[in-house]
């Protein structure tokens, strides 16, 4: 029998949708606002109750990608991403050979840690590369979200989307106990993830040198052209002592000059590539800012204006313009308490377009200097309105990395992927206890963690979760499930298949991954009990089609991430995203029949 014909709240409901999907295709609110913002119309007009609009909040999706945010945090602020790809990255000479090197590492990263933290780590690693060896960033940055994404559709815990339906195939499976639901597991997806994700690759190395643009930045429009001149200082047991300078990776940054190393006995003035670095040698560099924050985040390498502190976690760069009215000017910086009124330390001066030399300590600031300093996070908020500064910048990136807790962060992602395989705990508890770990072993710190999870991804996903319970409270998930099976009536599963994926790209198109996901899984369910499937081979499509979209920047949050450092435009995604997305979709329709079959339904 077909569903009775849709009420008001039924047509309120696809409304409020379609103008929802068309705001956030405009772009100009942000995603968490406007879903909240449907959520409340839906609320108020009585489709949904109190308890269903909030429940989505309280998932244990939603609550287990928080706790993978926290992980993903850990792994970033330790180092530990960069200790397992910095040998494999290598220093690349041409295009293809950098994609290659990059796509692998990546690819295999994202399938145990959150996507969006890895594009986030690699992007400024991944530039730093592209001006080392002279190679366009634009050719990189879109195969480096790419990449991330293909690897994060392999695993549970590979990309945020994947959580979320798990969680609510599992919902469903413990709402009807009598029923062979199915659930997802750490590598159920593999069979098919794993596929797609090695013809992806083999399509970005084939393709990418051809179809992506050569966009690179002109060297004097890049970021972080002024100068700074810093010294930092060789720790004991750091792993580039007995090495040369050209070993230890200290010759090849870029428009970066080691001018020259203090040392017992005397100073090294012309520094040879085969110089051997000691133990508590002061090296000295001239260089752009960036490059001056890649030595930041080498191991065994301190701030000359450190010594005598201990570690202190939670730091980050600063720069900050000396003001006119500032009570440091005319003070040396060891007088000037800075860090005693800030908790900052000075790592180098900017004067008149050039970097000032000299010991740190002993240079006289004036007005119009520019500072580059460790700070806490949140300097900027904190100081930016202080009489000492006209302008406070902050960076992102942490100022130093936690090298020594780099093993231990591995240790804890290795229990977690195990843990969750083996069945020994479900991926809420394994996350909880996995970010829980992270934090009592010193991974990251309490700020950080907070700081690291994504709480606009959160509130689009609970939001999602409301709107997808007034979809059901409606009957407009039943009346498009029934006119989907009308129209391929008499068709094989499989075209049925393609239907629901071909909406979820759609809907993925124009909205965020997670909501379009958690949006058409009550169509899914629909689908299967009309049509006598089993909901498993569904519920594995929406996941793969809300994750593969490459034709449009919005179809995934690390598209546009990538978006404004590579220089794109709509069009190159549509360009070289377009046939990925179409080869993602084939073989997915394929593979899912094969692999999960068309039995009796549940």
């Amino acid at each position: 029998m077909p569903p009775s014909p849709p009420d008001w709240h039924a047509w309120l409901t696809g409304l409020l949708i379609l103008a929802m999907v068309a705001t956030l295709a405009v772009g100009r609110f942000g995603a968490d606002i406007v879903m909240m913002g449907a959520l409340l119309v839906l609320l108020v007009a009585g489709v949904v109750q109190p308890d269903e609009a909030v429940a989505g909040f309280a998932s244990p999706g939603v609550i287990t990608v928080a706790f993978l945010y926290i992980v993903a945090t850990a792994m970033r602020e330790t180092g530990a991403m960069n200790m397992l790809t910095a040998r494999v990255l290598g220093r690349p000479k041409t295009v293809r050979e950098a994609q290659a090197r990059l796509a692998l590492p990546v690819a295999g990263l994202s399938a145990f840690v959150n996507n969006t933290p890895i594009v986030a780590m690699f992007l400024p690693t991944l530039d730093r590369i592209a001006r080392r060896n002279m190679l366009p960033a634009s050719k990189l940055f879109m195969p480096l979200s790419f990449a991330s994404i293909l690897g994060g559709v392999c695993t549970l815990i590979g990309t945020s989307t994947t959580v979320v339906v798990a969680g609510l195939l599992a919902q469903h499976a413990n709402a009807n106990p009598d029923a062979n639901v199915g659930t997802i597991g750490m590598f159920t997806l593999a069979w098919v993830g794993v596929p797609i994700a090695v013809v992806g690759v083999a399509y970005m190395l084939i393709f990418g040198p051809r179809l992506l643009p050569d966009r690179a930045p002109k060297d004097g429009d890049a970021p972080g052209s002024r100068e700074y001149y810093a010294t930092l200082k060789v720790r004991p047991n750091s792993p580039i002592i007995g090495k040369t300078v050209e070993q230890a990776g200290l010759r090849h940054l870029p428009r970066l000059f080691l001018s020259r190393i203090e040392r017992e006995g005397g100073p090294v003035l012309a520094v040879a590539p085969g110089e051997i670095i000691r133990e508590g040698d002061v090296l000295a560099f001239v260089g752009a800012l960036e490059s001056v924050v890649d030595l930041q985040q080498i191991k065994g390498l301190e701030p000359t204006g450190n010594q005598g502190m201990e570690y202190r976690p939670n730091l980050r760069l600063i720069e900050a313009v000396v003001s006119n009215e500032s009570q440091l000017a005319g003070q040396t910086v060891r007088r000037s308490g800075i860090r005693t009124k800030y908790g900052a330390v000075i790592v180098a001066v900017h004067r008149a377009g050039h970097a000032l030399e000299g010991k740190i300590g002993d240079m006289r600031l004036r007005p119009g200097d520019t500072l580059l300093m460790e700070a806490p996070s949140g300097f900027a908020e904190r100081h930016g309105s202080s009489n000492d500064f006209h302008l406070v910048t902050e960076r992102r990136d942490p100022a130093t990395l936690r090298h020594d807790r780099a093993w231990i962060a591995l240790i804890i992602l290795a229990f977690l992927v195990v843990a969750i395989t083996a069945g020994v705990v479900t991926p809420m508890v394994g996350a909880m206890a996995a970010a829980g770990g992270m934090i009592l072993f010193r991974c990251c710190t309490g700020p950080q963690a907070r700081s690291g999870v994504d709480w606009q991804v959160l509130v689009v996903i609970g939001a999602a979760f409301g709107i997808k319970a007034a979809m059901e409270n409606s009957g407009l998930a039943a009346t498009i499930a029934h006119s989907a099976v009308e129209i391929t009536h008499g068709s094989a599963p499989w075209v049925l298949l393609a239907v629901i994926y071909g909406l979820t790209l759609v809907f993925t198109m124009f909205m965020t991954n997670n909501a379009a996901a958690v949006l058409m899984f009550p169509i899914a369910l629909s689908v299967t009990s009309e049509a006598g499937l089993p909901l498993l081979p569904f519920a594995v499509a929406i996941a793969i089609a809300a994750s593969c979209e490459f034709s449009t920047p919005i179809g995934y949050q690390t598209n546009l991430m990538v978006m404004g450092p590579g220089g794109y435009r709509w069009s190159d995604y549509t360009k070289f995203g377009g046939p990925l997305t179409i080869l993602a979709g084939i073989i997915t329709i394929a593979l899912v029949p094969l692999v999960f079959g068309f039995g009796t339904g549940a």
